[in-house]
């Protein structure tokens, strides 16, 4: 039995969807802990792609449980509308396939307007949030305020709720926020409905893990988002409003600290970002362009053009401090074939020092230039190779790097979109 986290070591869009997929096959359960339908993992099986957004990667595999925790803030209708686009292709047969935990946060309609009238306010200032309601929701449950999925399905309990939460949101969207207010009863009325289609799948998912983990059985948890959108330990403000590092799986899914056997860091072998933060590597440039482009850098939950930018080391040595890596995915190797050279930021310059440490103060990153080690590139395509020495030897030498710097071990390198595209390394479940 191991039980092995999987977060994303950059800002988010490593290709994480695609690894849990792989790795999915030595599971049996999956769980995603933390996060909400601003994260979007792309999926690509047989030539057709799937896109999800809250319910886990591991769901295209069958025989495997699939649980959203309680450190997941839910949108219903679109959790219903994935479960619908999976049935239709065949996916999630079986009720039990699916566990939604009783305590996650619950997306209501307020929390969407709220997200995009501040969007608003903010002008040139804004985070970049996706509008989907994240941050106010994530709000609400710090407040002590939120309504969690056990109350969605209870209709009597639901009302209640609403009763005493409607009236101040309506006051803080119309006086402060100079939008329109809503009514108890529209929201009310299609929630109550959600609640009743969503029922069959909600319980105690802590319990189930604790059943799983006295079964033996392997459990695999999906992170969303990546480290350096972490509240606490990214690039605060213009961050995500939840915690995504691997301590988060614990608090997002109920089980404890002993029972994580093993962190899996997953990084592009370049570096991206969506919305707005400081970001020292990136490349406003034909190389730009050429990642932008060939590595189809669009975002999956909203269609932005990603920022595209070189791999940047100090990134990475952060994730693995903060997450505890034991092992690293690199994705998208295949991207960099045809680029004559390849830079590689292993440092910062901040006013005449060398930083080679993250700093916690974007006033301090926003002012940070970076220090490139330059590689040779290749032009060989790397799609269809399944062993590491059968790569050109830059790309070899391009990872040997990677790997020697971060302390890191690299499990795994994905060559291309599909799930078969890849070079298994090491097995974090063995």
């Amino acid at each position: 039995m191991a039980n092995v986290v999987i977060v994303g070591a950059q800002w988010g869009d490593e290709g994480k969807g695609k690894i849990v997929d792989v790795f999915t096959e030595f599971a049996q359960v999956v769980v995603r802990f933390q996060g909400g339908n601003n994260a979007g993992h792309t999926l690509v099986v047989n030539g057709e792609k799937t896109i999800l957004h809250l319910i886990p990667s591991g769901i295209l595999n069958p025989g495997v449980t699939c649980v959203i925790g309680n450190g997941v803030v839910i949108d219903p209708e679109v959790c219903l509308e994935e479960i619908r686009q999976l049935k239709s292709k065949g996916f999630l047969k079986k009720d039990g396939d699916l566990a939604i935990s009783e305590t996650a946060h619950v997306i209501l309609p307020y929390h969407k307007r709220i997200d995009i009238l501040r969007e608003e306010r903010k002008g040139a200032g804004k985070i970049g949030t996706t509008g989907r309601g994240i941050g106010p929701a994530y709000e609400d449950k710090m407040a002590r305020m939120g309504i969690r999925m056990g109350d969605l399905i209870e209709p009597e309990l639901l009302k209640k709720r609403l009763e005493s939460v409607l009236p101040e949101k309506n006051e803080y969207i119309e006086k402060i926020l100079g939008g329109q207010a809503f009514g108890l009863d529209e929201i009310f009325d299609a929630y109550a409905q959600f609640g009743r289609e969503l029922s069959r799948y909600v319980k105690n998912t802590a319990i189930l893990l604790r059943e799983a983990n006295k079964k033996k059985k392997n459990i695999l948890f999906e992170g969303a988002q990546g480290t350096s959108l972490d509240v606490d330990h990214g690039t605060y403000p213009f961050v995500t409003s939840s915690n995504t590092v691997a301590g988060s799986a614990c608090c997002g899914s109920g089980i404890g600290p002993t029972e994580i056997d093993g962190v899996v860091g997953i990084t592009k072998a370049y570096t991206t970002r969506v919305g707005s933060g400081p970001f020292p590597t990136e490349l406003n440039d034909a190389v730009g362009e050429h990642l932008r482009n060939e590595g189809a850098e669009f975002g999956s939950t909203t269609g932005r053009p990603r920022r595209c930018g070189w791999l940047d080391l100090v990134v990475l040595r952060h994730a693995v401090r903060v997450n505890g890596l034991t092992g690293l995915v690199v994705t998208k190797v295949d991207i960099l074939s045809g680029l004559k050279t390849i830079k590689v930021c292993t440092a910062y310059k901040y006013r005449g020092k060398t930083l080679k440490e993250f700093p916690a103060s974007i006033d301090i990153l926003n002012e940070c230039e970076p220090v490139y080690e330059t590689l040779k590139g290749w032009t060989e395509k790397l799609s269809g190779i399944k062993k590491l020495p059968k790569l050109p030897p830059a790309a070899q030498r391009y990872l040997k790097k990677i790997e020697k710097d971060l302390g890191v071990p690299i499990i795994m390198v994905s060559v291309g979109p599909s799930r078969d595209e890849q070079i298994f390394i090491k097995n974090p479940f063995k």
